[in-house]
């Protein structure tokens, strides 16, 4: 046997596969072998060797662990999260009844499928990644704001030059876990003129009955997506379509008071700011008039993007200045607070 269809051989012996994909794989080999002194041979064993790398690279088999322990989910959702107790409740609900599915070996117990609508900034994204780590899942990503086509979901076909697989699949390359958590995010903010057919492909994808056989066009076979879990976020769901919401359990993100702004600001995003600057803990105190000013440079804004950015524009600011020798400690009081406020 060729040395390089060796190697590919050797890489499908070396996983666990479904019964029928090791078949069809074993025919790939079978074929490259019969034109392996074809002058066609380069172009097919690149072809077949992409495709054995991107089987072969999934996680059919692995999963992680899940943390049941209720306990643990409170901490982590209060470690990164102020306030939003009802929201809190309601996850937390949805994760008791999880965990107690799971107990139980014989109980086929899906987990509900969330949807967080609020507006830009109010935390849904976040949310997302806290309640993959409460669980201990990994967690991915998948944008889906102007996307402008099905088969950036779905994948091309293996006929089309250069095709490869879409966003699931890679999705779940990354994670390395067959149920891991997927964030759908802004699923109302795909291209107008595709919209109908990427709704399709959610349906598919949300429907339990339907997804334990998701085929990708570039894999050409089916792979269980029934333990993915699946959390979608949008800012409204006009632009949803029915059969879609029909399959989602939507929870609404509350915009953010002041005084719940200003005690986010104070007691969560300045300490990571510090940490990420470098500057020392203490060479930033701010006056308590000075939070009010802080929350609402520019007016009202129900989440917290525009809080943040102000505050790394005066960490920044203040990282310069102790930088440049000018002061090893800095407070900030309504006086001097317009000489270290970003300017926008």
């Amino acid at each position: 046997m060729n040395k390089d269809i060796q190697k590919l051989n050797e890489k499908i012996t070396a996983v666990h596969l479904p019964g029928d994909l090791t078949d069809k794989l074993n025919q790939i080999i079978a074929r490259l072998e019969k034109i392996s002194e074809s002058v066609n041979f380069l172009a097919e064993y690149d072809h077949a060797a992409r495709y054995i790398d991107w089987i072969v690279s999934l996680p059919w088999d692995k999963k992680t662990d899940d943390i049941l322990d209720l306990g643990h989910a409170r901490q982590i959702l209060d470690q990164h999260h102020y306030g939003l107790g009802e929201l809190k409740d309601r996850i937390l609900e949805y994760l008791s009844v999880m965990m107690l599915n799971q107990r139980k070996p014989e109980a086929n117990f899906r987990a509900p499928i969330l949807l967080l609508v609020g507006l830009v900034g109010t935390g849904k994204t976040t949310i997302a990644k806290s309640i993959a780590e409460a669980l201990g899942r990994k967690f991915v990503r998948i944008p889906f704001g102007g996307m402008g086509s099905a088969l950036d979901l779905r994948g091309q076909s293996r006929v089309h030059p250069d095709a490869e697989p879409g966003q699931i699949i890679k999705a779940l390359r990354n994670s390395g876990s067959n149920n891991c958590v997927i964030l759908l995010d802004e699923i109302d903010r795909v291209a107008e003129s595709t919209r109908s057919d990427i709704m399709g492909v959610l349906v598919e994808l949300l429907d339990p009955g339907q997804n334990m056989n998701f085929t990708d066009h570039y894999l050409d076979f089916p792979f269980d997506l029934s333990t993915v879990m699946f959390i979608a976020t949008c800012n409204n769901t006009t632009n949803i379509s029915t059969a879609v919401m029909d399959r989602l359990e939507p929870i609404v993100m509350p915009s953010y008071t002041d005084e719940e702004k200003t005690t986010i600001a104070r007691d969560y995003i300045l300490p990571k700011e510090l940490k990420v600057s470098g500057l020392p803990i203490g060479a930033i105190k701010f006056d308590e008039a000075v939070w009010p000013k802080l929350v609402r440079p520019l007016g009202f804004d129900g989440g917290i993007r525009t809080l943040e950015r102000t505050i790394q524009g005066v960490v920044r600011k203040i990282a310069r200045l102790y930088v440049e020798g000018k002061a090893k400690s800095f407070y900030i009081t309504l006086d001097n607070l317009k000489q270290y406020l970003p300017t926008y």
